[in-house]
């Protein structure tokens, strides 16, 4: 008898080890966050090419920006897939997260819309621009206006860390409103009357805008917003999430997100991250 149960409990860590379940942190099965747009569907098309390393990938879409690190954090989710370097770092400095990333996997450029105005001379003295309430994206919308000629920024502040107090040139007397959910500026787009709304590339794709045509002033590929595969420090040797990093550096993967996205997104191969 006790030879029969010795012989079942080998089976069962056996059984473990291959599901995953031994606790090394080398699973052949991962969870992803992703938002919905584009990063859910771009691992979609990446499961087959895991599947052929054995790997069963499970995609959790959100659409927000706050749950996909706090489920990460809390072991709901192996990796995360949503968020550009400086909200990345932005979120472990103020909440402490003990992430790290895998490396760059795309860029979504930020473009500035309009339905009022169709050139940077059309826009009136004491126009509103419209932003989300993430502060790291504060800079980078203040970069593309500043790129314009539209404000200055104080010399001695990085781009990247800009925020409305450090302006000081504002020759159209610009005035700014960041109290939004990023996920509500394609609405805001529609809605609201002689306003500039910066909105981020994901969520212009999901209202059917093509950032390439329709943005007034879009981001170039020179971003330092590269979106990244986040983990957890203790997971990044995971080898699992470490070949869905190699699979999402792909040639296939690459071109896939080249041609879905009418290129609106830009690949990296994550030397830029």
């Amino acid at each position: 008898m006790k030879k029969g149960l010795a012989f079942v409990s080998l089976l069962t860590v056996l059984f473990l080890v291959a599901c995953g379940g031994s606790g090394d942190g080398d699973s052949t099965e991962i969870k992803v966050g992703a938002s919905s747009t584009p990063h859910a569907q771009i691992l979609e098309e990446a499961k087959p090419l895991l599947e052929e390393e054995g790997i069963t990938l499970t995609i959790e879409e959100y659409q927000d920006y706050v749950l996909p690190n706090e489920d990460l954090s809390n072991g709901e989710i192996d990796a995360n897939y949503f968020q550009h370097i400086p909200y990345l770092e932005g979120q472990i400095a103020d909440i402490g997260y003990d992430f790290t990333h895998l490396g760059g996997i795309h860029i979504e450029p930020m473009g500035i819309y309009s339905k009022d105005f169709s050139s940077i001379d059309e826009i009136p003295e004491g126009a509103e621009v419209l932003m989300s309430r993430s502060v790291a994206d504060h800079g980078r919308v203040l970069g593309l206006l500043e790129k314009e000629g539209l404000i200055k920024l104080a010399d001695d502040v990085d781009t990247v860390d800009a925020t409305t107090d450090d302006i000081v040139e504002n020759p159209k007397n610009l005035t700014f409103s960041y109290d939004y959910d990023a996920a509500t500026l394609p609405n805001l787009y529609e809605t609201e009357e002689n306003t500039l709304v910066a909105i981020n590339t994901n969520y212009a794709i999901g209202a059917e805008l093509n950032p390439m045509e329709d943005a007034l002033i879009l981001e170039g590929e020179e971003s330092p917003y590269v979106n990244v595969v986040a983990v957890k420090k203790e997971n990044e040797d995971n080898e699992a999430i470490n070949t869905l990093v190699d699979v999402l550096h792909s040639e296939e993967i690459q071109n896939f997100i080249t041609e879905e996205f009418d290129g609106a997104i830009v690949p990296v191969d994550g030397e830029q991250a």
